[in-house]
Protein backbone atom coordinates (compact mmCIF):
# COMPACT_ATOMS: atom_id res chain seq x y z
CA UNK A 1 0.00 0.00 0.00
CA UNK A 2 1.35 3.40 -0.95
CA UNK A 3 1.07 6.66 0.94
CA UNK A 4 -1.68 7.99 -1.35
CA UNK A 5 -3.65 4.75 -1.19
CA UNK A 6 -3.55 4.81 2.61
CA UNK A 7 -4.72 8.43 2.80
CA UNK A 8 -7.46 7.79 0.25
CA UNK A 9 -8.60 4.68 2.13
CA UNK A 10 -8.55 6.61 5.42
CA UNK A 11 -11.00 9.14 3.99
CA UNK A 12 -13.10 6.52 2.21
CA UNK A 13 -13.46 4.50 5.41
CA UNK A 14 -14.04 7.64 7.49
CA UNK A 15 -16.30 6.06 10.10
CA UNK A 16 -15.78 2.37 9.38
CA UNK A 17 -14.80 0.69 12.63
CA UNK A 18 -15.13 -2.83 11.25
CA UNK A 19 -12.71 -4.77 9.12
CA UNK A 20 -8.95 -4.64 9.20
CA UNK A 21 -6.13 -2.21 8.38
CA UNK A 22 -2.58 -3.25 7.58
CA UNK A 23 0.52 -1.86 9.25
CA UNK A 24 1.29 0.12 6.13
CA UNK A 25 -2.15 1.71 6.08
CA UNK A 26 -1.92 2.67 9.75
CA UNK A 27 1.59 4.12 9.59
CA UNK A 28 1.03 5.97 6.30
CA UNK A 29 -2.07 7.53 7.87
CA UNK A 30 -0.03 8.55 10.93
CA UNK A 31 2.59 10.14 8.65
CA UNK A 32 -0.15 11.99 6.76
CA UNK A 33 -1.48 13.42 10.02
CA UNK A 34 1.98 14.53 11.11
CA UNK A 35 2.77 16.14 7.75
CA UNK A 36 -0.60 17.92 7.58
CA UNK A 37 -0.22 19.20 11.15
CA UNK A 38 3.31 20.48 10.53
CA UNK A 39 2.37 22.07 7.21
CA UNK A 40 -0.52 23.98 8.74
CA UNK A 41 1.22 25.06 11.94
CA UNK A 42 4.41 26.13 10.12
CA UNK A 43 2.48 27.93 7.36
CA UNK A 44 0.11 29.80 9.66
CA UNK A 45 2.56 30.25 12.51
CA UNK A 46 0.28 29.12 15.33
CA UNK A 47 -0.96 25.82 16.67
CA UNK A 48 -4.70 26.52 16.76
CA UNK A 49 -5.23 25.61 13.09
CA UNK A 50 -3.16 22.45 13.52
CA UNK A 51 -5.14 21.48 16.59
CA UNK A 52 -8.40 22.00 14.70
CA UNK A 53 -7.06 19.81 11.90
CA UNK A 54 -6.21 17.03 14.36
CA UNK A 55 -9.69 17.30 15.85
CA UNK A 56 -11.18 17.02 12.35
CA UNK A 57 -9.05 13.90 11.73
CA UNK A 58 -9.84 12.34 15.13
CA UNK A 59 -12.68 10.06 13.99
CA UNK A 60 -10.92 8.69 10.88
CA UNK A 61 -7.76 8.20 12.93
CA UNK A 62 -9.66 6.34 15.60
CA UNK A 63 -11.27 4.18 12.89
CA UNK A 64 -7.87 3.31 11.37
CA UNK A 65 -6.53 2.50 14.85
CA UNK A 66 -9.46 0.21 15.65
CA UNK A 67 -9.14 -1.55 12.30
CA UNK A 68 -5.40 -1.99 12.96
CA UNK A 69 -6.18 -3.67 16.28
CA UNK A 70 -8.64 -5.93 14.45
CA UNK A 71 -5.84 -6.87 12.06
CA UNK A 72 -3.81 -8.40 14.89
CA UNK A 73 -6.87 -10.13 16.37
CA UNK A 74 -7.61 -7.65 19.18
CA UNK A 75 -10.91 -5.99 19.94
CA UNK A 76 -11.18 -2.32 19.02
CA UNK A 77 -12.07 -1.59 22.63
CA UNK A 78 -8.38 -1.86 23.47
CA UNK A 79 -7.94 1.58 21.89
CA UNK A 80 -8.87 3.08 25.27
CA UNK A 81 -5.35 2.15 26.38
CA UNK A 82 -4.26 5.34 24.62
CA UNK A 83 -5.71 7.18 27.60
CA UNK A 84 -3.07 5.65 29.91
CA UNK A 85 0.15 7.64 29.77
CA UNK A 86 3.35 5.74 28.97
CA UNK A 87 2.21 2.15 29.66
CA UNK A 88 -0.86 2.45 27.42
CA UNK A 89 1.08 4.29 24.72
CA UNK A 90 3.89 1.72 24.73
CA UNK A 91 1.41 -1.15 24.57
CA UNK A 92 -0.40 0.43 21.63
CA UNK A 93 2.92 1.14 19.89
CA UNK A 94 3.90 -2.51 20.30
CA UNK A 95 0.56 -3.76 18.97
CA UNK A 96 0.57 -1.35 16.02
CA UNK A 97 3.97 -2.69 14.94
CA UNK A 98 2.91 -6.36 14.98
CA UNK A 99 2.49 -8.15 11.65
CA UNK A 100 -0.96 -8.94 10.28
CA UNK A 101 -2.50 -12.14 11.48
CA UNK A 102 -4.16 -14.73 9.28
CA UNK A 103 -7.92 -14.91 8.90
CA UNK A 104 -9.53 -14.02 12.23
CA UNK A 105 -12.96 -13.09 13.63
CA UNK A 106 -12.67 -9.63 11.99
CA UNK A 107 -12.33 -11.01 8.47
CA UNK A 108 -9.69 -12.14 6.00
CA UNK A 109 -6.25 -10.60 5.78
CA UNK A 110 -6.42 -7.31 3.83
CA UNK A 111 -5.22 -7.50 0.24
CA UNK A 112 -2.75 -4.63 0.74
CA UNK A 113 0.41 -5.64 2.58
Amino acid sequence: MTFLQAVQRGFQQLTNFSGRATRAEFWWWALFQLMAYLAITLTLGHQLAGTLLLLALAVPSLAVGVRRLHDIGRSGRWVVLCLLPVLGWLTMLYWHTRPSGAHNQFGPRPEFQ
